[in-house]
């Protein structure tokens, strides 16, 4: 496949900025190959009147809005953080409550979706946090003391059937699964 074609695919799901070195493990591409397509990726975007841009920085790329679309995505972002949330997110916030912290990458295998925006969404509203990283350098998610106090409970293991789904045997089976697939 074509590096600059995963470069912005990755870019696309990722919620934060990625380096050469990451970007270049992942298309198992060199740093140099990878550092020409996303300068390509940064020319194209930057350089069309698109909506979407590339910010190059400190050899780290991030896809971001443009500048001149700040005003109706704050509209759209004032709308999706006061309004009810969806069905996706309040099943991607349970998944959070019951098994977190949990990874981005566990997250997405229990629900089958891409949870980059729904996580970006319910932090934005105060609901989830990053709340460290595993072994393997991954952000960790975790539900915020707001959304406990929110529910009117003293602590996460006072959710229906905590313990019992918190540490459900076949979860863990089914996600070693994937693993391995």
């Amino acid at each position: 496949m074509n590096i600059k074609s995963q470069i912005e695919s990755l870019l696309f799901v990722s919620a934060k900025p990625m380096n050469l070195a990451i970007l270049s493990e992942l298309t198992e591409a060199t740093v140099e190959e990878v550092a020409s397509a996303g300068d390509a990726l940064v020319e194209e975007y930057n350089n069309a009147e698109r909506g979407i841009q590339i910010v190059k920085n400190n050899q780290q790329y991030q896809m971001v809005s443009s500048p001149e679309n700040a005003e109706v995505i704050r509209k759209f972002f004032k709308d999706e953080t006061t309004g009810e949330l969806s069905r996706a997110s309040l099943e991607t916030l349970t998944i959070i409550a019951y098994r977190g912290p949990i990874t981005k990458l566990e997250l997405e295998r229990i629900r089958g979706n891409n949870c980059s925006l729904i996580l970006r969404n319910l932090m934005m509203r105060g609901l989830v946090e990053v709340s460290g990283e595993n072994e393997r350098k991954e952000q960790m998610y975790s539900v915020t003391f707001e959304f406990i106090r929110f529910l009117g409970i003293n602590d996460i293991s006072q959710l229906p059937d905590y313990e019992k789904l918190h540490n459900d045997q076949a979860v863990d089976e089914a996600l070693e699964k994937i693993d391995n697939t």
